[in-house]
């Protein structure tokens, strides 16, 4: 199976493309118009434009994605990259195709599909199961999005997963493909492997002083020391700004008696219940029946009430409460189906119902335990409310704040202290700054940032000790720098690192001869395989069970077995060199139905997303799509420059 996805390496881009990466929401329809100067304008779709800032919206989307996911183990650098920065434009242009699709064609969805989707938001409904239309504009605030462009977004992204769904369905697996991948997949191959590590060649190494300095000349980048910068800072963000709030007892009082329903905890109930199930299209017979078992447990539980939990767990046909003893913890209104609820908050604690029916079957309640409703006191709340308007008021101080800092910055730029003095900001200092990293700052995810590091290497930030720009590194976080100390690069001389390159090459050098001699040997084994000397014990192998190098047992599987024992050598750049004797060929035992049908449907959808592609490939002609301002490496003449080694001696 996995054999089959690598064999089509155009997936992992639809992939990334399309079902990875999250979609980028589109802010109403300004997003797809035909407005910006070609100086602005990265690609063209349809005559339609995608914008630098566009791509950029798309790519800090993509970022505080991944953020969110990795936590602590998120590293922009790594997602910072042209191929990266390439897949979200190929991504924006793949949704403008679509769009560009989906308007020629006049395909919309209803307003009712919108307000569905909506609805089933989580986090949108009050304890009554209303929905809350307050905290739906207010979240919508907080991401700088009015209900309108939302909507519109939301309309646009259920258009495309419909037009999307229709394209995938049309793929489909044939049984006898399935069985001859399943089969390839599931084979196993007994094996034996003869190493030849590099350690065991040192002691035959030869180095001579024209090899390290060879070396040293072809591979001076390695023994290069960044330019570094000693630079000041000063960030503006929310916790900068919230410092700066000052709320009164008369704002927190004011804002808990106008949310007085926020404090307020309704009378909440704990039940057991017996529930004999009925299903809603059984038959008259059949619910009868079942009325009459309740009826029977409920005679029983009159006569001897304490037996209720005994009962539960011997009748009751709910899984998740009769091991229980018929238990449903606490619950309020609104959590348990009407008949149920009802019901339920008439009884008074220790008292049993009658017989309850609803659409699951026929209950016995029994209320165990009663919380009165009560109301979270303006002390208890205190702290909650606090927090609550600070970052309200933050949020509308910050864009004041933003503003005065983007100004002094500019019209003061040559110091930060003013901009600091003026919105109390502390300055702070880092040193050892490279052009990659942030030196001594390594943990800073300010100072690491790719924008930020770029304006304080530019020429005016270095040459003119300038205040960088103010940069936005993170919603509501600006930051400005100023260079204090610029060292230029400068470069180890041989004699500093003649010990680090003499280990690089005796490591080089060693791994070539372990190469040449497992060449050989392998040879050797093709011409007459009685040779076994060596050879470590036999093992078994497959796709599922990858008990060696994943570059080794693709050229395992791959060996031709025609004729056994078989051989393979594999370069492995982090062991050496191996050969692998496949000495027989293990068959997949017979496979289950479901198993069949999993992977039937995984390679269906393997398949769905090939066409997926394709008709995307398909939009992009059609939509007459031009790139005017190409993405390319930050520096390609460093990537594409070979990095020259030593000859053998």
């Amino acid at each position: 199976m996995l054999e089959f996805i690598r064999a089509h390496k155009r997936l992992t881009q639809i992939l990334l493309l399309l079902f990875i990466i999250p979609s980028f929401a589109f802010v109403g329809l300004e997003g797809y118009s035909r407005f910006g100067t070609d100086s602005n304008v990265v690609a063209k779709v349809a005559g339609y434009s995608i914008t630098k800032e566009e791509l950029e919206a798309a790519q800090r989307q993509q970022m505080d994605r991944f953020r969110e996911m990795l936590g602590t183990q998120f590293d922009q650098k790594m997602l910072d990259t042209p191929e990266m920065r390439q897949n979200v434009l190929d991504k924006l242009i793949a949704q403008r195709a679509l769009l560009a699709e989906l308007s020629s064609k006049n395909l919309s969805v209803s307003d009712q599909a919108v307000q569905q989707a909506i609805l089933s938001t989580p986090g949108l409904t009050t304890a009554d199961g209303k929905f809350d239309n307050e905290r739906y504009k207010s979240l919508l605030a907080a991401q700088g999005l009015t209900p309108t462009g939302y909507e519109a977004s939301l309309r646009q992204d259920l258009a495309l997963q419909q037009l999307n769904n229709a394209i995938q369905s049309s793929a489909f697996a044939s049984k006898a493909v399935v069985a001859r991948l399943s089969g390839i997949a599931a084979q196993q191959r007994e094996i034996q492997q003869l190493d030849f590590k590099p350690a065991d060649f040192i002691s035959k190494v030869n180095v001579t002083d024209e090899m390290l300095r060879s070396y040293y000349k072809n591979n001076s980048a390695q023994y290069a020391i960044p330019e570094q910068l000693k630079i000041e800072y000063v960030i503006l963000n929310n916790a900068a700004v919230a410092s700066q709030v000052s709320i009164t007892d008369a704002d927190i009082k004011a804002y808990y008696e106008q949310n007085a329903k926020r404090y307020t905890v309704d009378e909440q109930r704990r039940a057991s219940h017996i529930l004999i199930a009925v299903k809603k299209d059984s038959a008259p017979a059949d619910v009868a029946a079942a009325k009459a078992k309740a009826e029977t447990l409920l005679i029983q539980l009159r006569k001897n009430p304490a037996e209720f939990s005994k009962l539960a767990k011997e009748n009751s046909q709910d899984p998740g409460s009769a091991e229980r003893g018929g238990d449903l913890d606490f619950f309020s209104h609104g959590m348990m189906v009407k008949p149920f609820e009802d019901a339920a908050y008439k009884l008074k604690q220790d008292e049993i119902s009658d017989i309850v029916q609803s659409d699951f079957g026929f209950h016995i309640i029994k209320v165990t335990a009663i919380k009165p409703a009560s109301v979270k006191s303006l002390d208890e709340a205190r702290a909650e409310i606090t927090a609550e308007i600070t970052k309200q008021l933050a949020a509308k101080k910050y864009a004041e704040m933003a503003e005065v800092f983007s100004n002094t910055i500019y019209e003061q730029a040559d110091s930060l202290k003013p901009v600091a003095d003026k919105l109390k900001l502390t300055v702070e200092t880092a040193s050892n700054v490279t052009r990659e990293s942030a030196g001594t700052a390594a943990g800073n995810a300010v100072l690491n940032n790719p924008k930020f590091l770029q304006a304080l290497f530019s020429d005016e930030a270095i040459k003119r000790k300038h205040n960088t720009e103010a940069v936005e590194i993170a919603p509501n976080t600006l930051v400005s720098g100023r260079v204090i100390e610029y060292k230029p690069v400068s470069q180890r001389t041989f004699d500093e690192v003649r010990g680090s390159v003499l280990e690089r090459v005796t490591q080089i050098e060693a791994r070539t001869l372990a190469r040449k001699a497992g060449e050989s040997k392998l040879a050797s084994l093709q011409k007459t395989a009685a040779d076994e000397a060596g050879f470590n014990a036999a093992k078994v192998v497959s796709r599922a069970k990858q008990d060696v190098d994943g570059a080794a047992l693709a050229a395992i599987m791959k060996t031709d077995v025609s004729k056994l024992p078989a051989f393979v050598g594999v370069d492995l750049p982090s062991q050496g060199y191996a050969i692998y004797r496949i000495n027989k060929v293990i068959a997949p035992a017979v496979v289950d139905d479901a198993r069949r049908l999993a992977e039937q449907q995984q390679i269906s959808t393997a398949l769905a997303q090939e066409e997926m592609l394709a008709y995307i490939d398909y939009l992009k002609e059609k939509s007459k799509v031009k790139i005017l301002q190409p993405i390319v490496p930050a520096n390609p003449d460093a990537q594409n420059k070979p990095i020259a080694l030593p000859a053998s001696n």
